[in-house]
């Protein structure tokens, strides 16, 4: 029940319409964040045809690893309890990609954080070394303004 997860920004090689050809699936979702504070986070997503509830803790010192517990939910208790969540619904695209055994989740962002785009890789270790496509660019997994629960309420557009 630990996530080991790096982020990413896209280099200037990225192109979206060879990261779509290339892509295994892609799935729209929708998010909001019943709980949001500094110890932990209840987000309620839905993806595609799914609904999901889940809870994250703190992140370790470089954001790397935390605690993540996810139970897959009806897809309209899902689509009720986002009615609940804080201000600030995430809105965005995303596009599995396998690139040398390894399976990147692209995240194209709507609405009010348009035109941001994220790469997240999930390790088995926060040492392993894993494979750099051309078109992954700068780590922010460190830096917070990355966060989803942080996009929810200083969006994007805004920075």
């Amino acid at each position: 029940m630990i996530e080991i997860e790096r982020k990413f920004l896209p280099s200037s090689s990225f192109n979206l319409a060879e990261i779509q050809n290339s892509a295994q699936k892609s799935f729209d979702i929708t998010q909001g964040y019943i709980c949001d504070n500094a110890n932990r986070t209840v987000r309620i997503r839905t993806k595609s045809d799914k609904g999901f509830v889940t809870i994250k803790g703190i992140g370790n010192d470089g954001n790397v690893s935390r605690f993540e517990w996810e139970k897959e939910i009806p897809l309209n208790e899902a689509q009720a309890l986002l009615k609940l969540c804080l201000k600030g619904v995430i809105v965005k695209t995303r596009y599995e990609v396998l690139y040398e055994n390894y399976l990147f989740e692209i995240d194209i962002f709507d609405g009010d954080n348009s035109g941001l785009i994220i790469i997240e890789l999930e390790l088995e270790s926060e040492n392993e070394v894993y494979a750099k496509p051309l078109w992954l660019g700068e780590q922010v997994t460190h830096d917070h303004r990355y966060f989803n629960s942080y996009l929810s309420k200083n969006s994007f557009t805004n920075w």
